[in-house]
């Protein structure tokens, strides 16, 4: 079953990067990647570390709500080895998977309140992108005849209204456990995702886009969205769909779109590759 769902997963990923490259001009991508202003990069890796660090405090005040006590060191070399899981062993366990084993292993947390806890930590940011997605559509002119309505307006304007009361009657009637980290955890998931874009920014500077910078960012966040399905490796092909077939809409340039979403996808992986080298002593003291 983990051959069939690694296999399926790589040819998804495959055939998304075919379509990509399809599409765009490869010359040209050559072309920008070999004009990258390298000084921008180096912020950008910065900014996706923070943005890591954020959603892993988030993570860990889950955690505490269900009495597993670890330190933030501790937590983030858990959170760095989940993350390697998740990008470089799509056919095993996964870094939730991973996460869930060794805690309940060593604190005899029950197998539920785990899988709460990562559930809700997903949720948690998707509830972010979200409500900034609903802020960007506001502001951004997205060429969609349907997009230009009053009624659509007044619909980002109700998400953004909404979003926020609905994730806590969520987390109240199923995540009660959890509810008393409800705010601290939604403000480390706002600056995680804010830290993101910023990354995102710098990413454009780097590859010397200085226009429309909103729209590469709404396009970012929606790639985003389409990442956390589990159907690429570690969301490859899919993110540079969403931005080769958005292009057109949110009147950003084609190849350096794709060529932002796969720099991004290599710090990423540069991070997640470190949770290869690191191990985390659970037997240490806790906060």
């Amino acid at each position: 079953m983990k051959k069939t769902k690694t296999a399926g997963k790589l040819l998804l990923t495959g055939l998304a990067l075919f379509l990509v490259f399809r599409k765009i001009d490869t010359a040209q991508l050559w072309g920008l990647a070999q004009k990258i202003q390298l000084i921008w990069i180096l912020p950008a890796i910065v900014l996706f570390i923070l943005s890591k660090v954020a959603t892993a405090i988030r993570l860990n005040l889950y955690f505490k709500n269900i009495r597993i006590r670890l330190s933030e060191q501790q937590n983030w070399r858990l959170y760095l080895i989940g993350m390697f899981y998740n990008l470089f062993l799509p056919g095993g366990i996964g870094g939730d998977g991973y996460k869930v084993y060794l805690l309940n292993k060593h604190f005899k947390t029950p197998v539920k309140k785990l899988i709460q806890a990562a559930l809700l930590d997903r949720l948690g940011g998707l509830v972010a992108i979200f409500f900034l997605l609903f802020a960007l559509f506001l502001v951004v002119d997205i060429q969609i005849d349907f997009l230009e309505s009053g009624f659509w307006n007044g619909l980002m304007v109700s998400g953004l209204i909404l979003t926020v009361p609905a994730f806590w009657l969520l987390q109240k009637f199923l995540f009660r456990d959890f509810l008393p980290s409800f705010w601290p955890a939604n403000v480390w998931s706002f600056a995680g995702q804010l830290a993101q874009l910023i990354c995102a920014w710098f990413i454009l500077l780097a590859l010397g886009i200085e226009e429309k910078i909103l729209a590469y960012q709404l396009v970012f966040l929606l790639s985003s969205i389409v990442a956390v399905l589990p159907l690429t490796i570690g969301g490859v092909g899919a993110r540079e769909l969403v931005f080769v077939y958005a292009h057109t809409y949110a009147g950003i340039e084609e190849t350096a779109a794709v060529a932002f979403s796969l720099i991004f996808f290599l710090i990423s992986a540069g991070i997640s590759l470190a949770g290869a080298f690191i191990k985390v002593d659970l037997t240490e003291n806790h906060n």
